[in-house]
C-alpha cells in the first residue's frame, strides 16, 4: 500500500504485545483475508528496525517449508552452515538444523521473526518451540489461534478510516463531491483494506469515473450474488477483494489478461521479465504496463516482477476459462526447459548466480506441470536442478528432484528406454557424489546395460560415459582391477569417436592417473596426469578448474615422490584457481585445502597447515556431512597432524583445549595412547 492509513492504534498495541512476549499472532476476525495483516507486520518491521538489532528475518508460509528457508536465511546473511549430521532421524534433520540457527545466531541483540501467512500453525510450530527470549515471532495467519499464544485481532478499518484511505488514493476534492456515495461505497467493500485501495487506484486512474458508477459496477459485478448472501460474515473481505480485482480485469486489453494468466503458472517467487519475453516482445511489454497501470504486478527489481499470491489465485482462476490455457502451460514448459538445458553440467559461482532465480520456476514446473512437458523434455527440469544442487554441493536436494525424475521416466516410458537410462545416470552419479557407491553402481550398470543395447558394437560416448562412472564408482571402493578395465575400454570408446584431441580424452587420462595413484604407483601416474594437464591447457582457458583439477593431481604425485619444491607451486596455484570459480563450501576447495597443508606438515610448516586443515574439515562436513568418506579422510588427516605435531612439541595445547574440535582430536589421541598401552 502506498500510505499506510487507519492502523496507528494496532502499531502501538502490537509493540507492547511483543516486547511482552514471545510470540504474537496478527490474525484476522475467523481467518478472514485482505485486512492488512502482512501490511501491518511489514510497517512495525520497517518502524522498528532498531529495536530488533539482531536482525529481522522475513519468512513465507506458503512458498517452501519454513525450516528450508530459515535454514537457507542463515546460510545468506549469517554466514552459518548448519551440518547435515546433527541427528541420525533423517526425519528430524530439518528442525535439527533450524535449531543449530536459533542456537548460533550471531547478531546480537533482540531477533525479530515475521512468519507471513501462516496456513496450519501445528506445522511450523516445532520449528520456533523453546526460542530464548531474544527472539520475537511474529506471525500473519488466518488461523485463529489459541493460548498460549498471544493475538491480536486485526478487525475491519473503521469507516472514518476507510473514508481517510480513499482520500488518500483519490483526492478530497473528489470525495467531497459525492460524500453519501463515498460512504456507501466504503461499506459495500466491507471497510477491506485492499479492497479499498484497489478501488481507489482504479478511479484514479479514470478521473472522468464517478463514485456511483463504480458502486453500480460492484453491485453488478456479483457482490450481492446468492453466494455472497449466505456465505458468513468473515468471508465478506475475501468477496470483496475478488470483487475488485474483478474490476480490474474488466479494464485489461486482453492480451495483459492472457499476460496475467501466464504469470499466475509461475511460482509464487520474482519472476525475470526474461523468462516471460517472447517472440512478440513489444505486445508483451506493453500488456505489463497494462498490469502495472492497474497495481495487479509488482515490480520487485530490475526487469523482475511478482504477483501478489492472492492475484495469483485470482488469475490461475481466470485461466481455467481462457481457450489458451493448455498452450500457456505448454509455453511455459518449453521456456523452463530451454533455461534448465543452458545449466552447465558444473556450474561455477558465476553460472549459480545468474540461474538462480530461474530455479523456483523450474522447481514449479517439475512438481505441477510434468504432464505438459514432452517426451523430449520430461527430464530437462530435473537435470536442469540437479545440476544446479550438485554444482553447489547440495546433494541431497539434488537426489530428490534426480529420485523424482527416474520415477516419472518409469511411469512414463518402458524401463529399456534411453530415457530411462538418462535417469539411472544422472542420479546414479549423484549418489557417487554423496559416497553411496554402492547405490551409484546399480544404478550405473543398469543404465550401461541400456546403452549397450541401445547402440549395441558402435563406440559410441554415451556408454564410454557409464564405463567411466562405473570406473570411478570401484576405484572409490579400491576395487582397482575392476576400475581398470572399466577406465580403458572407456578410453578407446572416446579415442574412437572423439580422436586425441578432446577434455573426454584428458578426464579418461586424468582417471586413470588417478587409479595408479590411489595405488601409489606413482611412477606409472605421473605421465597420465602430464598428459591430461597439457591437454587441458590446450582446450581450455588457464583459469578452468578443470586446469585447477589437473595441476592438483599432479602436485599429489610430485608430493609422494618426495618433489615438494615442485608440487608447492601446483597446489598454490590451484586453490586460487577453484577460490575463483567455485562457491565457498564446495569440497574440491577442501581437497585443495586437505593437500596443501599435507604438503606444508610434511616439511614441519605446523602454522601454515593447520588453519588448512580446519577449513578443510569444516567445508566437508558442511557440504558433504560427517559420515562422508572425505569427511573421514580428512579428519584423520588432521589427527595425525596434530599427533606428529604434539610429538615434535610444536601445537599449542592450551589452544587446542579451549577449542571444541581441538578437545575432540585430544581425547581421540589420548586414546589411542591408552590402547597402545594395554
Amino acid at each position: 500500500m502506498v500510505k499506510f492509513v487507519g492502523r496507528e492504534a494496532e502499531l502501538q498495541n502490537l509493540h507492547e504485545m511483543l516486547q511482552e512476549n514471545n510470540q504474537v499472532v496478527i490474525a484476522a476476525i475467523a481467518g478472514m483475508g485482505g485486512l492488512g495483516k502482512t501490511e501491518l507486520a511489514l510497517q512495525y518491521a520497517k518502524a522498528h528496525r532498531e529495536t530488533y538489532k539482531g536482525g529481522i528475518c522475513w519468512l513465507l508460509a506458503k512458498a517452501e517449508d519454513v525450516g528450508i528457508q530459515i535454514v537457507q536465511f542463515a546460510r545468506t546473511h549469517l554466514d552459518l552452515n548448519p551440518p547435515e549430521d546433527l541427528t541420525e532421524d533423517f526425519q528430524n534433520k530439518l528442525l535439527a538444523q533450524v535449531q543449530y540457527c536459533w542456537r548460533h545466531w550471531r547478531e546480537a541483540g533482540d531477533v525479530l521473526l515475521v512468519l507471513d501467512d501462516v496456513a496450519e500453525y501445528k506445522e511450523v510450530k516445532p520449528y520456533f518451540q523453546s526460542l530464548s527470549s531474544r527472539f520475537k515471532v511474529l506471525m500473519t495467519t488466518r488461523e485463529k489461534l489459541q493460548p498460549p499464544i498471544v493475538r491480536l485481532d486485526l478487525d475491519l478499518l473503521k469507516p472514518l478510516a476507510a473514508i481517510n484511505l480513499l482520500k488518500s488514493l483519490v483526492g478530497k476534492e473528489r470525495l467531497q463531491r459525492e460524500p453519501w456515495i463515498a460512504r456507501r461505497l466504503c461499506k459495500h467493500l466491507g471497510y477491506l483494506p485492499l479492497g479499498l485501495e484497489l478501488v481507489g487506484r482504479y478511479l484514479a486512474l479514470d478521473e472522468d469515473l464517478s463514485l456511483a458508477e463504480i458502486l453500480q459496477q460492484l453491485k453488478d459485478e456479483g457482490l450481492t450474488n446468492e453466494a455472497v448472501d449466505e456465505a458468513p460474515q468473515e468471508m465478506t473481505a475475501k468477496l470483496g477483494v475478488a470483487a475488485a480485482f474483478e474490476l480490474s480485469w474488466r479494464r485489461l486489453q486482453e492480451n495483459a489478461q492472457v499476460l496475467g494468466c501466464l504469470l499466475s503458472l509461475f511460482a509464487l517467487a520474482p519472476i525475470p521479465w526474461k523468462l516471460v519475453e517472447g517472440n512478440e516482445a513489444k505486445e508483451q511489454k506493453k500488456a505489463r504496463r497494462d498490469l502495472l497501470k492497474f497495481y495487479l504486478l509488482q515490480r520487485k527489481g530490475e526487469e523482475t516482477y511478482q504477483l501478489h499470491p492472492l492475484l495469483r489465485e485470482f488469475f490461475q482462476y481466470k485461466l481455467t476459462g481462457l481457450e489458451q490455457a493448455e498452450e500457456l502451460k505448454r509455453s511455459l514448459c518449453r521456456v523452463m526447459v530451454a533455461v534448465a538445458k543452458k545449466i552447465p553440467q558444473n556450474p561455477m559461482r558465476e553460472s549459480i548466480m545468474v540461474f538462480s532465480s530461474a530455479i523456483p520456476h523450474i522447481a514449479d514446473v517439475g512438481k505441477n506441470l510434468t504432464e505438459y512437458l514432452t517426451d523430449e523434455e520430461l527430464t530437462s527440469p530435473f537435470i536442469g536442478l540437479g545440476r544446479f544442487y550438485v554444482g553447489q554441493a547440495f546433494y541431497d536436494q539434488a537426489t530428490l528432484w534426480l529420485e523424482q525424475c527416474l520415477t516419472l521416466t518409469l511411469n512414463r516410458f518402458d524401463s529399456e528406454h534411453p530415457t530411462v537410462a538418462t535417469s539411472l545416470e544422472n542420479l546414479g552419479f549423484t549418489y557417487f557424489s554423496q559416497g553411496s557407491y554402492t547405490k551409484a553402481e546399480q544404478l550405473l550398470l543398469q543404465a550401461l546395460e541400456i546403452r549397450q543395447r541401445q547402440f549395441g558394437e558402435q563406440y559410441h560416448p554415451q556408454v564410454a560415459y557409464n564405463l567411466n562412472a562405473l570406473g570411478m564408482t570401484y576405484c572409490a571402493q579400491r576395487r582397482y582391477k575392476e576400475a581398470e578395465l572399466f577406465y580403458f575400454e572407456a578410453l578407446k570408446f572416446w579415442l574412437r569417436h572423439f580422436g586425441e584431441q578432446h577434455l573426454d580424452i584428458a578426464l579418461s587420462l586424468n582417471n586413470i592417473a588417478h587409479l595408479y595413484y590411489c595405488q601409489e604407483r606413482y611412477n606409472k601416474a605421473e605421465p597420465f596426469f602430464v598428459q591430461a594437464l597439457e591437454l587441458r591447457r590446450f582446450l581450455l582457458p588457464e583459469q578452468h578448474p578443470d586446469v585447477a583439477q589437473s595441476l592438483n593431481n599432479l602436485a599429489a604425485v610430485y608430493f609422494y615422490q618426495g618433489r615438494y619444491q615442485e608440487a608447492e607451486p601446483l597446489y598454490v596455484q590451484a586453490l586460487d584457481l577453484l577460490k575463483d570459480w567455485l562457491p565457498e563450501q564446495h569440497p574440491d576447495i577442501a581437497q585443495s585445502l586437505n593437500n596443501l597443508a599435507r604438503l606444508y606438515q610434511s616439511q614441519s610448516r605446523y602454522k601454515e597447515a593447520e588453519p588448512l586443515y580446519v577449513q578443510a574439515f569444516e567445508i566437508y562436513k558442511r557440504s558433504l556431512g560427517s559420515e562422508h568418506p572425505q569427511t573421514i579422510i580428512c579428519w584423520n588427516n588432521y589427527i595425525m597432524f596434530l599427533r606428529q605435531a604434539i610429538l615434535d612439541g610444536r601445537a599449542n595445547l592450551d589452544l587446542l583445549r579451549d577449542d571444541p574440535l581441538g578437545q575432540v582430536i585430544l581425547e581421540a589421541i589420548q586414546a589411542e595412547r591408552e590402547q597402545s598401552k594395554d
